[in-house]
């Protein structure tokens, strides 16, 4: 029986993959320090703040004493705000729904492992139009520890069934492509959030593309036969 041909699942982070919101996240995130007169680094704050779960960045601006019930109130403020204000600029990354429906067309499992909150997920997801497509979500309420670690990546491939390293998953972020290569995945870094020589000279990625314009399921295919080359 001939195997079936990899990748057996795609994975995708939302925030800067599905949709283009991390400017609606950086402008949350000054509007809440601002008005709680906190002092922040502009051009820092992106690297602080995307990719990573509201608690890190919480505790990192308000101090190590922020308490758990305070920072669950602050997250439902800033998130219902978020959603408030992306909710009409909800759509998906150019190329992205070609890429969906190339896959779907294939029978390969899909699914999301962001580090936003639940609400957000189903939130955007809902948004798009794009529930039909995926087999489960997975957010960063659902682990213990947020990315680079590679729990979220873990889980989700534990969910679909398939092993880690049959997947690929598709990130922004630094931390969020650390976390996915840290999990044994194939990872492709869409630079929407950061430039593609930075993604490319921080090493992690086994590809790295402007757009899901330059992503074809052959593309993706390539990868794993790269590993079976020479």
């Amino acid at each position: 029986m001939e195997a079936q041909p990899l990748p057996a699942s795609v994975i995708f982070d939302m925030d800067g993959v599905l949709v283009d919101s991390n400017p609606f996240h950086l402008q949350k995130w000054v509007g809440l320090l601002n008005e709680h007169q906190i002092d922040y680094d502009s051009e820092e704050l992106p690297k602080q703040v995307l990719g990573h779960r509201n608690d890190k960045a919480f505790r990192y601006f308000f101090g190590p004493q922020i308490t758990e019930p305070e920072m669950e109130q602050l997250s439902e403020e800033l998130e219902e705000r978020f959603r408030q204000e992306f909710k009409p600029h909800a759509r998906p990354m150019p190329g992205l729904r070609t890429l969906i429906a190339e896959c779907h067309g294939a029978g390969i499992v899909m699914a999301v492992a962001s580090s936003a909150m639940c609400k957000n997920v189903e939130f955007v997801v809902d948004a798009l139009g794009f529930g039909k497509y995926f087999h489960t979500l997975v957010s960063g309420d659902e682990v213990t520890h947020p990315k680079p670690d590679p729990e979220i990546y873990l889980k989700t491939a534990e969910k679909l069934q398939v092993s880690p390293a049959a997947c690929v998953a598709f990130e922004d972020s630094y931390v969020g492509v650390e976390s996915a290569k840290r999990a044994g995945m194939k990872c492709v870094a869409i630079a929407s959030t950061f430039p593609a020589q930075d993604l490319r000279t921080h090493g992690y990625a086994d590809l790295v593309v402007s757009s899901f314009e330059e992503v074809s399921l052959g593309r993706l295919r390539a990868l794993f036969l790269a590993d079976h080359a020479g």
